[in-house]
């Protein structure tokens, strides 16, 4: 067995794990830190196969950004596990059949769909105007392949993100009326005049002790 193939199963085996962990894990914190753990084993598969583009994408799209938001607005919400727990039994058993389907797909797919498939072909080496044979990279590729043949989808589609992007933003900002919101630019032009005011105070005597007559004493006494 040689270093790739050790990789491999190693890649493998980690990623199995941590998908059986997003699944049973009862803290939902550890399942999406699972979840990241099963995002970068996947990684290093594609890695493996010479799709950098793809691994690359997946680190910096999904690890970089979708699980980190995943992660903090999973520890920013407040989940009652117990609560969840409850049905886990309830729904278990149309849980199984599902899975017992997919593992079936999954299964005739991959004993009988890549018999049908034919072996890759050898990439031809590039040669560069020098002569010199230049390593051939499927990023440069696809890169250009997409800013060329592809440029007009690869523009709409920009188009679309961006009008996606605007209208979040502008559902995120909508004036609300219960909103305390505080305006900066008050702040900024606000004197010391307005937030503090003197008043003179004139000075006022002690009360002078009040002094009981000699027989009010006498009586208490007695």
């Amino acid at each position: 067995m040689d270093v790739t193939t050790g990789f491999f199963y190693l890649f493998s085996v980690v990623l199995l794990y941590a998908a059986f962990r997003v699944v049973t894990a009862p803290n939902p914190v550890h399942a999406v830190l699972h979840l990241m753990l099963a995002f970068s084993q996947a990684a290093g598969i594609w890695l493996l196969l010479k799709a950098e583009f793809l691994a690359i994408v997946l680190v910096m799209v999904y690890l970089g950004a979708v699980m980190v938001l995943f992660l903090f607005v999973v520890m920013m919400l407040d989940i009652r596990i117990d609560q969840l727990r409850k049905s886990f039994w309830k729904n278990f058993p149309l849980a199984a059949v599902i899975f017992a389907i997919v593992a079936f797909e999954m299964g005739v797919v991959l004993i009988g769909g890549f018999s049908a498939v034919d072996a890759p072909k050898a990439i031809p080496a590039v040669v560069d105007a020098a002569g010199k044979v230049v390593p051939y990279s499927n990023v440069k590729a696809l890169g250009t392949m997409l800013y060329t043949e592809y440029l007009f989808p690869v523009q709409v589609a920009a188009v679309i993100l961006l009008v996606a992007m605007i209208a979040a933003i502008a559902l995120t900002l909508r004036h609300r009326k219960d909103s305390k919101a505080i305006d900066a630019s008050l702040q900024v032009r606000v004197r010391a005049s307005d937030r503090l005011q003197l008043v003179k105070v004139q000075a006022s005597k002690p009360a002078a002790p009040v002094v009981q007559p000699a027989a009010e004493v006498e009586e208490k006494k007695v």
